[in-house]
């Protein structure tokens, strides 16, 4: 996408959300983007996806990042619209004590199992979201083991989870 389609989106999508929507940000065409209100997102990837010319049918990615300098996890979508071969990233900042933002599996249903990485991994909730359970993890993992503060408990269920390093020599 280059860098004026980018700015169409991002046109329209001020003139559509007004304030729910950050400022543009990023120069290459796999990059280009802007930032989302939590509660707003859902209704944003639903006018991406549906309005003509825009079409984003896939969203590519979904992930998040923990930024505890900044006190905010940021969960990441890369769309992508096959019609008419274009990009667009969203971000959606939380912050790091009650990380809820809202579900776009009503969106893109792969999402689904996205949202659901994201929650275990980095312990966002997706309010809205059809099975919101650990995917990776067990279901009594204490913590999240993505985020930067996560401390690895020394043994789970008597198990140890420490192991040798196989580098040494």
């Amino acid at each position: 996408m280059s860098a004026l389609d980018a700015a169409a989106v991002h046109a329209k999508l001020k003139v559509r959300f007004g304030d729910a929507v950050g400022e543009l940000t990023g120069t290459r065409p796999d990059n280009a983007g802007t930032t989302v209100s939590p509660a707003a997102i859902a209704e944003v990837g639903r006018f991406l996806k549906t309005d003509a010319g825009l079409e984003f049918d896939c969203l590519s990615n979904l992930s998040g990042v923990d930024y505890p300098k900044r006190d905010v996890i940021e969960v990441v979508y890369h769309l992508y619209s096959y019609r008419h071969r274009h990009r667009f990233v969203l971000k959606v900042g939380a912050p790091r004590d009650n990380p809820v933002v809202v579900s776009v599996a009503g969106v893109w249903s792969h999402a689904d199992w996205q949202e659901r990485e994201v929650f275990d991994l980095l312990g966002v909730s997706f309010d809205g979201h059809p099975d919101l359970r650990r995917l990776l993890m067990p279901e009594d993992w204490p913590g999240h083991p993505l985020r930067k503060d996560f401390v690895e408990p020394e043994e789970y269920h008597g198990i140890s989870t420490s192991r040798e390093s196989l580098l040494k020599s």
